[in-house]
Order: structure tokens, then C-alpha cells, then sequence
């Protein structure tokens, strides 16, 4: 009877993983996704936290009525919402048609012997 894993690969490559972490690939996949998620991840606190600011500190600007019972409050909270969907539906496209092709390229490349070694079985 066998120690493995039902349904295990069986394998006698290993996968140098700070090699292929090195590579230019890598780099330019961490490159790419920190330039669209960080200065966004910025921009939405800034966001979120004049919001929340706004609220504390400004309460008569936020009573502020727009249409009937609709405050200025309420919008910019309703925006909140939309803000999140809109930063989400963005990344999926950005992670489609950037980071994607690039996540393939690193695959493609560990799966070929450029970045594995024989393991010492």
C-alpha cells in the first residue's frame, strides 16, 4: 500500500521557486500588478476616509438636503458601494489583459526545464 495522496501527481521534478521568483517575468508580474493595486488601494482610502471624516466632522454638509429626503450623506455612501463595484470590475479587466498573459508566460516557463531541477529521490 502506497503513503501518497489519492490522486497525487507523481513527479520527480521540483520546482526552484526563488529561481523562477528572480526571473524576469516574475519581476515584471509583481511590477505590473503593483502599479494598478497600490496607487489605487491609495486613492479609494483617501476616499474612504474623507467619507468618513466628512461624517464625523461635517455634519451639516452631509445633511445637506439634495432631492426630498436624499442628503449629500447618503450619496457619497451610496458611492462608496459604487466605487468598490467599479475598483473590482476594473481589476478583472486589468488582471485579464495584463497580468494574465504574464501569469501564462511564468507557467508555460516552470512547466518547461527552465526552472526545475531533478529531484535527488
Amino acid at each position: 500500500m502506497s503513503d501518497d495522496a489519492p490522486g497525487a501527481a507523481k513527479s520527480d521534478r521540483v520546482t526552484d521557486f526563488e529561481q523562477a521568483e528572480a526571473s524576469e517575468p516574475f519581476r515584471r508580474l509583481k511590477r505590473t500588478h503593483r502599479s494598478f493595486v497600490f496607487p489605487l488601494g491609495v486613492a479609494f482610502l483617501v476616499w474612504y476616509f474623507a467619507y468618513v471624516l466628512l461624517a464625523d466632522y461635517a455634519h451639516d454638509f452631509m445633511a445637506t438636503p439634495v432631492i426630498g429626503n436624499i442628503n449629500v450623506g447618503l450619496l457619497l455612501g451610496l458611492g462608496q458601494f459604487v466605487t468598490t463595484f467599479a475598483i473590482t470590475t476594473w481589476y478583472v479587466a486589468f488582471a485579464n489583459r495584463k497580468l494574465d498573459p504574464l501569469a501564462d508566460e511564468i507557467r508555460k516557463d516552470l512547466a518547461s526545464t527552465g526552472h526545475a531541477s531533478r529531484s535527488a529521490r
